[in-house]
């Protein structure tokens, strides 16, 4: 090669790893408060193929295959699942269903194919979406061979909801945001209507126990129960039957009234609690020559600022993701506490 000539960039190869009981459950959270996937459907396929789209607009290089670890009853897969082992460039991976619900041997299988892709070279990179410390050991191993290993996580409704030290380990971290999940799931209206009528240890009862299983199906003869019945006052619809006027109104107005309470945000008294709260944890527990490594502030390194961050929601019970006066009350509050504890002036966070 002459001087002249510039050498080509080198392009990535990389493999997605999915952990499905993660990804499920945080959307569920994040979308629906639900506990159980029997509460909401999935659009796996279109939502294997956003994970793609994603990962080539973040990685410039070329995809090996998406990993789908999941589990089932025995291991032996759903429908869902078997067409997910039906598509291109997707490889299934079934760990073990137990009677509780609870999947067992997706971590092994995750920390054996990153570190068998990444001894022989054959990526450069791992797209992974997951949430366990117990993945710590994966994230490891790639690295341990030269693989970079992105974590990929779900907004959280509020906190977080990926151990830290899986987010230390990781070389870059993004998160999927509610407008990237939202389109791949809906409510399952007939979940549990379809699982009274289904027989014990039949097909159908089996499919919804490990989870993946397909909605109540037309001509079932299983009549479904209002999303009033269903739902209770967890969630509020607008009714479809016949209402006075006054009682349909009063209904509206109370939606109206929570929709802007909801876009309103956390009140600033209560922020400022949580900042100062936070302040004082961080205080007794890093200790003062931590703690005046940051003054004289106002501006706090990004990895504590989102540390406290995580706090405050995780004090509060609601996300600040959306609210930025409140995000600035919260860092205003932490940096008055700190004024009080070591009496040095600081400045305001913004402006």
């Amino acid at each position: 090669m002459t001087d002249s000539e510039v050498p080509l960039p080198l392009l990535s190869r990389y493999a997605i790893m999915v952990d499905v009981g993660y990804i499920y459950a945080s959307a569920g959270e994040l979308l629906f408060s639900a506990s159980s996937r029997r509460e909401y459907r999935v659009d796996a396929d279109k939502l294997i193929q956003g994970l793609i789209k994603h990962a080539d607009e973040q990685v410039r290089g070329e995809l090996l295959r998406v990993y789908w670890y999941d589990a089932a009853r025995d291991r032996v897969p759903t429908f869902d699942q078997r067409v997910i082992a039906q598509m291109p460039l997707v490889k299934l991976r079934l760990g073990n269903l137990n009677a509780r619900g609870q999947q067992k041997g997706v971590d092994a299988q995750i920390r054996a194919d990153v570190e068998a892709l990444a001894r022989h070279r054959a990526i450069t990179d791992a797209m992974l979406v997951a949430g366990d410390e117990d993945m710590v050991p994966a994230v490891e191993a790639a690295q341990a061979f030269g693989v970079r290993v992105h974590l990929w996580g779900v907004e959280p409704p509020y906190g977080t909801n990926q151990a830290e030290r899986l987010v230390w380990e990781s070389d870059t971290v993004d998160v999927l945001e509610r407008a990237f999940i939202e389109p791949y799931f809906a409510p399952q209206l007939g979940a549990d209507a379809a699982q009274a009528g289904q027989v014990p240890g039949s097909a159908a009862a089996r499919s919804e126990a490990s989870g993946s299983g397909p909605g109540l199906q037309a001509g079932s003869g299983v009549t479904a129960p209002s999303p009033a019945q269903l739902f209770g006052d967890r969630h509020s619809f607008r009714s479809h039957g016949k209402v006075g006027a006054a009682a349909q109104s009063g209904a509206m107005h109370g939606s109206a009234a929570h929709l802007a309470a909801a876009r309103l945000g956390p009140s600033r008294e209560r922020v400022e609690e949580a900042g100062e709260h936070v302040a004082q944890k961080w205080i007794l527990t890093r200790g003062e020559d931590n703690i005046r490594d940051l003054l004289p502030g106002p501006i706090l390194p990004p990895v504590i600022d989102k540390e406290l961050l995580v706090d405050a929601e995780k004090e509060l019970g609601l996300s600040l993701r959306s609210y930025q006066e409140a995000r600035e009350w919260l860092r205003d509050a932490f940096w008055a506490r700190v004024h009080r504890q070591f009496g040095v002036g600081v400045g305001k966070s913004k402006g």
